[in-house]
């Protein structure tokens, strides 16, 4: 059965909080792409969370000035995408995606996957994302790959937006009452909120006079105040930068790169949001245990990361993946 771009690949980089979908031609070519909210498979189940996918489809398909029929749009479907933790649930997500007859063949696997690629020029390299959560993954050009299935606490996870956010109340509280160091964050917290007190604070989150979701907020404000030098925030983002590292360290020991060059990638919100003070931190560490490894922010949307990985399934040509990348390359500096 025909295609109706041949070669062509449908590309998913599906997050917490936004999916980017991109249809691109053979030679690299982008021809469409579309945005929508985050994907919550966990929360509504595979078949939903891909059906909420299928208005985004359709629009880039529309961009790109084909539609949406009985023969398949594209060769491949290379999605990433996140809350795809496990072998299962990929399985499960796989399988919703082939119902649709969007593609030929299918590629799932988490968005960590996306983010990598975006970064190397080669399906080779460790990617960490720390952003609404923290997780990390490692490709090589052979096929394998090493990862955690990162769902929190319950699997040894620590860090992210959110539990940032967390430590900078616990430590705040605790200065307050007498049961931690003094900080500054004891004062910058109310500053912040606009209340006295950092008792006002909390009451007002307790009894929903502030919502639940502005306590995220306490998260950007810590790196503010570790900036300032304060100790307390300090060791907290101490504490983030050596799980990056850990994670990081974990992923080159399992595919024996330890001791290889070998490119880094930093993602997620957290790690771009321009903290020094913690970037800095993750250069610092990370050649203390892999001297060979260069960290990278990366500077390009996942997004091409996961078109990039579908034209590797379909054996792209160099310069299709040039061309895809120059598509998506930020402006020059002014």
């Amino acid at each position: 059965m025909g295609v109706t771009v041949p070669g062509g690949v449908l590309a998913f980089d599906a997050g917490n909080s936004k999916t980017d979908v991109a249809l691109v031609s053979a030679d690299g070519t982008v021809l469409g792409t579309a945005r929508g909210g985050g994907f919550e498979p966990q929360i509504v189940g595979p078949d939903a969370a891909i059906a909420g996918l299928e208005p985004l489809v359709r629009a880039a398909a529309t961009k790109s000035g084909l539609t949406l029929g009985d023969v398949p749009l594209v060769q491949q479907i290379s999605a990433c995408l996140a809350n795809a933790d496990l072998p299962i649930e990929e399985e499960r997500l796989a399988a919703a995606f082939e119902s649709y007859g969007w593609a030929e063949s299918v590629y799932v696997t988490n968005d960590t996957f996306a983010l990598l690629r975006s970064g190397v020029d080669e399906p080779r390299g460790v990617a960490v994302v720390c952003g609404a959560g923290i997780n990390c993954s490692g490709l090589l050009p052979d096929g394998r790959t090493a990862r955690f299935h990162a769902l929190g606490k319950l699997t040894g996870d620590w860090g992210g937006g959110p539990q940032l956010a967390e430590e900078a109340f616990w430590s705040a509280a605790r200065a307050e009452d007498g049961r931690g160091p003094a900080t500054a964050l004891s004062t910058a917290l109310p500053a912040h909120f606009g209340l006295p007190t950092l008792s006002a604070v909390i009451e007002a989150f307790h009894f929903g006079d502030l919502p639940a979701e502005r306590q995220l907020e306490a998260g950007p404000l810590l790196f503010q105040v570790a900036a300032a030098g304060d100790a307390v925030a300090l060791g907290v983002v101490q504490q983030q930068a050596e799980e990056i590292v850990a994670m990081a360290v974990s992923v080159l020991r399992r595919l024996d790169l330890l001791t290889e060059p070998v490119t880094v990638v930093l993602g997620g919100g957290v790690l771009t949001a321009g903290h020094a003070v913690l970037v800095d931190r993750v250069v610092r560490l990370l050649p203390e245990v892999a001297p060979k490894a260069v960290p990278k922010v990366v500077d390009v949307p996942p997004v091409v990361g996961a078109a990039l990985l579908g034209l590797d399934h379909t054996a792209a040509s160099p310069a299709a993946q040039a061309r895809l990348r120059a598509a998506f390359a930020p402006p020059p500096a002014a």
